[in-house]
C-alpha cells in the first residue's frame, strides 16, 4: 500500500509538536532543579543571525499549521508571533495541534499533483501536493523542530535523540 499524503504529514506535525511539548516541560524542570531562569531560555540562539527559541516554536508552528492547511486546501489560523512567556508559547503549541487535528483525511487525500502554491516575498513557488509536502513543508518544519532541539541543548536542558522522535510516545510498559 503506497503512503498516503496525509499519513506522510498531519501524524508527522502532531508527534512532533507534541514532543515539543515535552522538550519544553524538560525546560521548565530543569531550570527549576539548577536555579536558572526559564524565561532565558527564550531568548538563546544558535548564531546571532538565527531565529531565537521563541522564533523557532513559531515558525514550527506556523509551518505544521500551513504545511496542513495547504495540503487540505483550507486557510490557516493567522497567529500574531506576539508571544513571549513560555505559557503563551505553550498554548500556541497547543491551538496549532488542535488545527492540525481538525485537518480531515478526506482533505488532504487525493490528487497527489495538485498544485500548491507558496507565495513568498519576490516569487512564488508552485509544486505538485506531494513535492510540497516532501521537498518543502517537512524539511521546512524539522529544519526549526530541530533547531529549538538544539537551542534547549545547548541551555543544559536534558535531552536525548530519543526526546527528539519519540517524546511524546508513552513509553511501553
Amino acid at each position: 500500500m503506497a503512503l498516503s499524503l496525509y499519513d506522510a504529514s498531519i501524524p508527522v506535525y502532531l508527534q512532533m509538536l507534541r514532543n515539543l511539548e515535552v522538550w519544553i516541560a524538560k525546560a521548565e524542570a530543569h531550570a527549576a532543579a539548577s536555579g536558572a531562569d526559564v524565561a532565558g531560555y527564550l531568548d538563546a540562539r544558535l548564531a546571532p543571525d538565527m531565529g531565537s527559541l521563541t522564533k523557532q516554536i513559531q515558525l514550527a508552528s506556523d509551518a505544521a499549521k500551513s504545511g496542513a492547511a495547504r495540503l487540505a486546501g483550507v486557510t490557516a489560523p493567522s497567529f500574531p508571533d506576539t508571544e513571549t512567556t513560555w505559557p503563551e508559547l505553550k498554548a500556541r503549541i497547543a491551538t496549532t495541534i488542535a488545527f492540525v487535528e481538525g485537518v480531515s483525511r478526506t482533505a488532504v487525500e487525493g490528487d497527489d499533483s495538485r498544485t500548491v502554491e507558496l507565495p513568498l516575498p519576490g516569487r512564488t513557488m508552485t509544486f505538485t501536493a506531494r513535492n510540497f509536502l516532501l521537498q518543502f513543508s517537512l524539511p521546512n518544519f524539522l529544519f526549526h523542530m530541530v533547531t529549538a532541539y538544539g537551542l534547549l541543548r545547548s541551555q543544559g536542558v536534558p535531552l536525548g535523540k530519543m526526546d527528539y522522535l519519540a517524546g511524546a510516545m508513552p513509553v511501553p510498559a
